[in-house]
Order: C-alpha cells, then sequence, then structure tokens
C-alpha cells in the first residue's frame, strides 16, 4: 500500500545563473569543449604539483623517508576524501556550476601560496650539504606548506565530484543517443586530461627540476586562471540543474528511521510513503536489503503524516525513493572494495617509483639528466594510447564486421585492470632488486642501471588505470540516478583516499615491524639502497592477488547495469537483488 501525495524534489532546470540561455539548445557537445578545456589546464596545473610534490619536498624541505611518504599520501588522500563534502556542498547549495568554479579558485590561491615558497628561500630550510646532513624545517615553514596544500586540497573537494557530474549533465540519458554519448565522453574526458598530463609532465616537470621551481609552479598558476576563464566563457550553453538537497543527508535520515523502526514488522499489510509512486513498492520489497524499508513505513497510531500529507519528522519517516537511493549506494559497495585494490597500487609509483628514479642513471648524452618527475609520462601515454586504440579502432571495427556494439563488459575491463595492477608491482619489485643489487656492488647512491628500466612498471600502472579506474567512474555514474551524480564522483575519489590512507597505514606498519634488532628496514630513510622495497613491492601484489580472487568470486556479481538508471515514473531499477 502506497500514500502520499508530497513531492520531494523538485524539476530539474535549465536555468542559468546569468540572464538568458543562448538561442542554441544548451548542453550536449557544445557545452562539453568548455567543460573539458576548463578541465585540462586544471588537470595541467593539478598535476604539474602532484607529478614533482615528492621531489620538490626532498630537495627543497629536505624531508625523506616515512615522512615523506605520509605527507605526500596523507595529503593526496584528504584531496580526495575532500570530495565528499563538496558532494554535499554542490547537492544541497551550491549546484554544480558553482561548486566547480569556487573549488577552482581555492586551487588558484593554494597554487599561487605554493609558487611563494618556491620564490622566498627563507620560508624553506636551507639545501642540504651532503645527502646524510640535511636540516629539517622549521615548524612555522612546515605550516605554510601545508597552508598552501590543505587550499589545494579543499579545491579538489570542489572540482572532482562535480567535473565529471557537470559533464554528464549535458547529455539526455534517457535516450539511447545520451547514454551512448555519455559512455564516450567519461572515454574522451580521461584522453583529454591526460594529454594535458603529458604536457605537464614533460615541459612543467622539466622547467621544475633543470630551470627553476619558481617558473615550474608559476606556470600551473597561470593555468589555473586560464581554466577559470574558460569556464566562465562558457556559462551560455550549460545545462545547469539546481541544488537538490544533500543525498547524504537523505541516507542518514533513512539509517536512523530504519533504526527507530528496527522492531516494526515488515509485511503485505504495510503502509508505505511514497509520493506520487516514484517507487514500484512490490520490487523494493522483493530486494534483499528489505530491512531499510522499514524507514518508509508509515505507523498509522504515531501521527507521521501532516495535513499535506508530509512528514512531520523526516528523520522517522522517509519516502521509498530516499530508501531506494541508499539501497543503490549499498549495492556498489562491493565493486568500490575492489577498485581500492587497483589504486594502491597507483599509488605507489607516485612517491617510490620517482624515488626510485632518484637514485638510478637518468643521463642522456653528457649534459640532460631526465626529470625523475618525467616517469608518470609513461603512465599517461599507455592510458591514452589504449583509449585511442579502443575508441578509434576497437568498436568502429567491431560494429563494422559484428554488426553491434561491442563494448567490452565492465567487469572484464575491471578485472584486466586488477591484473595489470598485480604485474605492476611484481614488475616493479623485480626492477628493484636489480637496482639495489647493482648500487650495492658499485658502492654508490645512484645506481648505474638506467632510469628507463622502470618504464614498464609506470606504464603497467598506467593501463590500470585505462582499464580499472575508467570503468570504475563509469560504473558509478550509470549505477546511481542522476541527482546522486556528485554522489558518484565522491564516491570514486573516496577510494583514492582510502587507497592513499590505506597506503600510508601499510608503510608505516611495514616499517615497524621491519626496523630495529640490526635488520634492515624495508622502509624508510634517505637511501633506498639501504632498505628493501622490494619486499614491500611484492606485498602489494600479494593483496593484489587477493582482490582478483575477492573480484572474481565475490564482488563481479554486482557489476551489473544492462539497464540505465533513471529518474521518474518510468525509470528502470537498479539491479540489487544480490546485496544483502
Amino acid at each position: 500500500m502506497e500514500i502520499g501525495s508530497h513531492s520531494q524534489s523538485g524539476k530539474e532546470s535549465h536555468l542559468s545563473p546569468s540572464k538568458s540561455q543562448s538561442m542554441k539548445k544548451p548542453g550536449g557537445w557544445r557545452a562539453i569543449k568548455y567543460i573539458l578545456g576548463n578541465e585540462s589546464f586544471e588537470k595541467l596545473a593539478s598535476m604539474s604539483l602532484i607529478a614533482n610534490i615528492t621531489v620538490y619536498l626532498r630537495t627543497k624541505y629536505n624531508l625523506s623517508g616515512i615522512l615523506l611518504v605520509n605527507v605526500v599520501t596523507l595529503w593526496a588522500g584528504t584531496s580526495n576524501v575532500s570530495s565528499i563534502v563538496g558532494a554535499i556542498v554542490s547537492d544541497a547549495y551550491l549546484g554544480r556550476f558553482l561548486t566547480l568554479l569556487c573549488g577552482t579558485i581555492c586551487s588558484l590561491l593554494g597554487m599561487a601560496a605554493m609558487t611563494l615558497t618556491a620564490s622566498i628561500s627563507e620560508l624553506r630550510p636551507p639545501p642540504c650539504q651532503e645527502p646524510a646532513l640535511c636540516m629539517q624545517p622549521h615548524k612555522w615553514q612546515l605550516a605554510l606548506l601545508f597552508a598552501s596544500l590543505g587550499l589545494i586540497a579543499i579545491g579538489a573537494g570542489g572540482i572532482r565530484p562535480c567535473n565529471i557530474a557537470f559533464g554528464a549533465d549535458q547529455f539526455d540519458t534517457n535516450t539511447k543517443k545520451g547514454r551512448a554519448q555519455l559512455e564516450s565522453f567519461f572515454n574522451w574526458w580521461y584522453f583529454s586530461f591526460t594529454i594535458a598530463l603529458i604536457f605537464a609532465l614533460t615541459g612543467v616537470v622539466y622547467i621544475q627540476t633543470n630551470v627553476s621551481w619558481v617558473i615550474g609552479y608559476a606556470v600551473p598558476t597561470a593555468c589555473l586562471a586560464l581554466s577559470i576563464t574558460i569556464f566562465l566563457f562558457g556559462r551560455h550553453t550549460y545545462i545547469y540543474k539546481p541544488a537538490h538537497g544533500s543525498v547524504f543527508a537523505d541516507m542518514a535520515k533513512v539509517v536512523i528511521a530504519s533504526y527507530r523502526k528496527r522492531k516494526t514488522r515488515l509485511d503485505n499489510s504495510c503502509s508505505y510513503y511514497n509520493p506520487n509512486n516514484e517507487i514500484d513498492t512490490e520490487e523494493a520489497c522483493k530486494s534483499k536489503v528489505k530491512w531499510l524499508n522499514k524507514a518508509a513505513i508509515i505507523v498509522h497510531d504515531q501521527n507521521e503524516l501532516d495535513s499535506n500529507g508530509a512528514p512531520i519528522n523526516s528523520w522517522r519517516l522517509c519516502s521509498m525513493k530516499q530508501v531506494e537511493n541508499l539501497k543503490c549506494l549499498v549495492g556498489i559497495l562491493p565493486v568500490w572494495i575492489a577498485g581500492i585494490g587497483c589504486f594502491l597500487v597507483m599509488d605507489q609509483q607516485s612517491t617510490f617509483g620517482v624515488l626510485q628514479a632518484i637514485q638510478m642513471n637518468r643521463s642522456i648524452g653528457k649534459h640532460f639528466q631526465i626529470p625523475p618527475g618525467w616517469m608518470g609520462i609513461s603512465s599517461m601515454i599507455a592510458l591514452s594510447i589504449w583509449i585511442l586504440l579502443y575508441e578509434k579502432l576497437y568498436i568502429p571495427m567491431a560494429k563494422k564486421y559484428l554488426k553491434r556494439d561491442s563494448r567490452m563488459e565492465m567487469e572484464h575491463r575491471i578485472a584486466i585492470g586488477i591484473v595489470m595492477s598485480i604485474l605492476c608491482m611484481i614488475v616493479a619489485g623485480s626492477t628493484e632488486t636489480r637496482r639495489r643489487t647493482l648500487a650495492l656492488r658499485n658502492g654508490s647512491f645512484e645506481s648505474p642501471l638506467h632510469v628507463y628500466v622502470l618504464l614498464p612498471q609506470f606504464a603497467l600502472s598506467g593501463l590500470t588505470e585505462a582499464f580499472a579506474a575508467v570503468a570504475l567512474m563509469e560504473f558509478f555514474t550509470r549505477q546511481l540516478p542522476e541527482s546522486m551524480r556528485s554522489v558518484a564522483g565522491s564516491v570514486f575519489f573516496l577510494s583514492l583516499s582510502v587507497a592513499s590512507y590505506l597506503s600510508s597505514l601499510i608503510v608505516n606498519v611495514m616499517h615497524s615491524l621491519t626496523a630495529g634488532r640490526g635488520k634492515t628496514a624495508w622502509l624508510g630513510g634517505h637511501d633506498l639502497n639501504h632498505n628493501r622495497l622490494e619486499n614491500y613491492y611484492f606485498l602489494i601484489a600479494g593483496l593484489g592477488g587477493v582482490n582478483l580472487l575477492y573480484f572474481l568470486f565475490f564482488a563481479r556479481k554486482y557489476v551489473s547495469f544492462s539497464k540505465d538508471v533513471k529518474e521518474g515514473e518510468e525509470e528502470e531499477e537498479v539491479e540489487l537483488e544480490n546485496v544483502k
């Protein structure tokens, strides 16, 4: 039985914050070019910092060992977890356009502050006289550094949950054409900013390492200013969907309401609060997370509805739509957990991979040294090549010869990504064993092994991202309703955040367990030659093997969305039969 006539949400709007829309129909690829332009320059700026932050902290702030890894991973984790706050602000208050704009401005301020730390020598400790004799930064110097990184993390919180969601808003996913355009958008989104990353990892990183850190940080600061300009230029072409309330608050209400009614029995006589019959209650009652349905049960003897048919206490009575939204989120959790294992591998290359490069032969000829931050280029190139081959060769040929759309199944792409992550760690461990052996044999800080041998592990990291990360972003966005697209973005970046925090935890635990009693610590210290980094890599590979088994025998059951999630009475339901 269904009761309720009060609508919880208004209609989506195409209203612009400006006076009027262009005469042309807003949205579509016309709007996407501005969004991708903004995204490309924003990523160029942010990755110019991220790609070389390990080198900057090592050479300019004299940080090393566990402290260096912790600062980088915890900052990366905080940048990603702040996307949850950004999603709440976007959904409940500002909308995606304004949240993106404010986030980019915060990033601009943080990047400008980082440029100041590079340009004013008093803001940093003096350079090391010898590798083992380095003065550590004062607390106030670290405070300024962390404040700069904090502003960038806050900016990331506004940008990351909204950029893909705002782009997805420009397509009508109620049509087959719109859904096909959306799928291509995910790949082209990754491709466009990957090209920007290649420029960042070549030109900007080279300037930072070999010319000037001041100029190297001034360039991304200017790119952020340019990204804001491009984004504002396209304001008349966008589809704007207004803030509709925080989905996270609704989820909290469902949990509290279902707990309060935990003793209420679920049976056919129950009446559910279902405004405008938005949800098929018969199907909802069949799902295996049906205990959440208690949040929508109307207990008549407690007068839970007012004279207009709306809940008197929204923390005691929720709509079936709110309940189903939470079920959708519960339904993606098994796949989300599998994604963390992939991102854990990608995390290693930005820290330990770069530290490996620092202690290797980086010479090309007599006068040129390859910047350590350049190693990430191979990841981006591998990702770009795969997307180009997939979109421009594989799919057209499949359509031509098989007469059907033969895009790779989502579960296959994620599984391949997990396999790539395992191979990446095995190759990295084998390479580190060889690098360390030759360095010790030579009795030198830098191994005679050339840095190009790191290319395979960085390329495999890029392929992990190409298969798993793209597939996971697409999965989260398509599996959740349109009203939860910002949540999809924040859930994706939350998995990156958890991977960063997990990486930091494993590093610290391994250091504590392996140090002392005359043993050689696996991790820590200024010189990798005195560590056993290869053992750490093999440990992560083992965890990747566990993750593969978990995905193949459990999580893959949840990767089924042959039906796209839509809004309204004609919606097709998300498949949640396996959720418990």
